[in-house]
């Protein structure tokens, strides 16, 4: 059955995080997702969680203010020398998540020179996050970004991703795969993501080229979505894009793809 998730990093961004939760309740979102959720107490995500009947899908773990224009990070999990932090900003999340019933965490990797070393604080960071997250029930996830987001970030192809978790070897440590990424990096990203499928734990879309509403552009997602669940994939779809006006007035997608999908 196909369920979608409403990022709200992305939508409803003017409002609240609570109230954004509610907004996609009222809009016909099966779930939610978010970026950082830290500026609200988590009681209060909850109580909109509940309120809804709506499951927050994935929560990232702090992100720097390189995406802000306000800092040089976007997270540390990564980045040599800075394991102490990376572990605080892990704790945080799996903490936050749990309060939540959120059911996965993002980790943020950083920014390095994608070195054997940084690999390896990267599958060490991972593996700890894994451990202390599986009592609870929680998925760990990773995404690759495209070069254009940020040159040096270090996980910029699905197939590293792939590598990494099987190297890690966590049951609970799975692939978020960003089909906008994915277009951008892959000259083949439908054989990529086939490839992928067996680890993916989140998969996030919108329109090729220019990343607004996904009925829009050149990917038809109805039938991209449809091919993914009968490779298996049973999670949620995550509706990550930019609004090209008011959320509400381009919400027509949604009847398309769910008609593609009946």
């Amino acid at each position: 059955m196909l369920k979608l998730s409403a990022n709200l990093g992305f939508l409803w961004r003017d409002l609240a995080l609570p109230d954004a939760i509610r907004a996609a309740g009222a809009a016909g979102f099966d779930a939610v997702e978010c970026h950082v959720p830290y500026a609200f107490p988590a009681q209060d995500v909850r109580a909109a969680l509940d309120e809804t009947q709506l499951e927050m899908v994935s929560l990232n773990t702090r992100m720097g203010g390189y995406l802000s224009g306000v800092g040089d990070d976007l997270g540390e999990a990564a980045v040599p020398g800075r394991e102490d932090a990376a572990r605080r900003e892990l704790d945080e999340a799996i903490e936050y998540a749990e309060a939540i019933r959120c059911r996965a965490v993002s980790v943020i990797a950083g920014r390095t020179s994608r070195t054997d070393e940084a690999e390896a604080t990267f599958r060490s960071n991972l593996t700890y996050a894994a451990e202390a997250a599986d009592p609870l029930g929680i998925t760990i996830l990773i995404e690759p970004l495209n070069t254009n987001v940020c040159e040096d970030y270090h996980l910029v192809s699905a197939d590293r991703g792939v590598e990494t978790i099987a190297a890690v070897g966590a049951p609970n440590l799975k692939l978020m795969v960003d089909y906008y990424h994915l277009f951008v990096m892959e000259a083949e990203p439908r054989e990529v993501l086939e490839r992928a499928v067996p680890v993916m734990g989140h998969f996030q879309f919108a329109s090729i080229p220019d990343r607004s509403e996904p009925d829009g552009g050149n990917v038809d997602f109805g039938q991209l979505l449809a091919w993914l669940m009968t490779q298996g994939y049973d999670g949620y779809f995550g509706a990550e894009y930019i609004p090209a006006g008011p959320v509400e007035a381009g919400l027509g997608w949604m009847n398309t793809i769910r008609k593609a999908n009946t």
